[in-house]
């Protein structure tokens, strides 16, 4: 056998492994979450039973912790197991249907493998969101997006459901719960503001439009992930040139779910009706020398510091659906001041 036969063969044995032992991981955490719900399902049910349910549920969990840790190891303690029961409350009212099986060997109930597709890691972040919809959303969206814990999280710190939900009436609200978020048309992918903590530059800092344009190149993955879904990077500081004069867009994406160009520019400080111009030529030329003719139009995305809402809608068509302004933020707000941030701009 050559060297190449062999390192091809070592490559093919590598590879299959490596997809087995994810396979092998998934299923584990899968069957550990099934099994959490079902514990969960036990302690609710039998503290049914008890007269003095409070009481009876304290007592019952520490003396299924002191067992079951004493059996089984880590894992179940009083705080876990609690979890567990929580778990069941939280979800057992979304599980539209479950599989009885009474074989002779077992009489335990199981839930229909469907109804959970993520860790147990997410399901504890997951039971603590109290609004069901934007429970159901994040959980939609983590599994389609395949979001780590941290990416979840990150996601929920910045306000995305709220951010998608501004611009919705109450009936695509409620699909965003049932199927999470759809890219039709170029304003379902927009969101306003973007959150990009992720830069670590300070608010209303000194910094300057290509320090921002760097610190975006540096951490694309994280930008990318707060752009949203189908989005790829193209270039940066694409230069256009007609009339022997230069021009340059800051960042160049594609949408590869509407299958159009992404021109992004920023701009430090408020927004002008010059900047909105300028996209729009850039806009222009994109759809009349660069896209084919399958594709779709190309979109335009001024982020800036500040931007009055009047200027946009007077300068912009009122048919728009291919430039937009949004602010962005370079220091996660708290809660309170994401309200307010949200409520003083929609």
């Amino acid at each position: 056998m050559s060297n190449l036969q062999s390192q091809q063969l070592i490559q093919n044995i590598s590879a299959l492994l490596d997809n087995a032992r994810k396979n092998v991981v998934a299923v584990i955490s899968h069957t550990m979450v099934l099994t959490y719900y079902e514990i969960g399902r036990m302690i609710v049910e039998d503290e049914q039973n008890g007269e003095n349910r409070a009481e009876y549920g304290k007592s019952i969990l520490k003396d299924l912790s002191l067992h079951l840790t004493g059996r089984f190891g880590k894992g179940f303690s009083v705080e876990n197991l609690d979890r567990m029961r929580f778990f069941y409350r939280t979800y057992s009212h979304q599980i539209s249907s479950t599989l009885l099986t009474n074989s002779q060997n077992s009489s335990v109930q199981h839930v229909d493998p469907v109804s959970f597709n993520l860790s147990w890691s997410h399901y504890l972040k997951l039971m603590r969101i109290k609004d069901e919809h934007e429970r159901k959303f994040y959980e939609i969206e983590s599994f389609k997006n395949n979001w780590s814990l941290r990416e979840l999280q990150r996601q929920y710190d910045s306000a995305l459901y709220a951010r998608l939900s501004l611009s919705k009436n109450k009936e695509e609200i409620l699909q965003l719960s049932e199927k999470g978020q759809i890219i039709e048309k170029p304003k379902d992918f927009i969101k306003d503001p973007y959150i990009l903590e992720f830069l670590g530059l300070p608010e209303r800092s000194n910094y300057s439009e290509n320090d921002l344009e760097s610190e975006l190149i540096n951490k694309l993955e994280h930008f990318l992930l707060e752009l949203g879904t189908g989005f790829t990077f193209v270039a940066r500081q694409n230069r256009i040139t007609f009339d022997e004069k230069h021009f340059k867009i800051d960042l160049v994406f594609y949408n590869r779910i509407l299958k159009c160009f992404v021109l992004i520019d920023l701009k430090i400080g408020e927004l002008k009706h010059q900047d909105i111009g300028q996209m729009q030529m850039y806009v222009n030329f994109y759809d009349r020398e660069v896209k084919l003719v399958d594709e779709n139009k190309t979109v335009g995305i001024i982020l800036c510091q500040d931007k009055s809402e009047a200027l946009v809608r007077y300068t912009l068509p009122e048919d728009n659906e291919q430039i937009f302004a949004s602010k962005y933020l370079t220091v996660l707000p708290s809660k309170e001041d994401f309200v307010h941030i949200l409520n003083a701009d929609h």
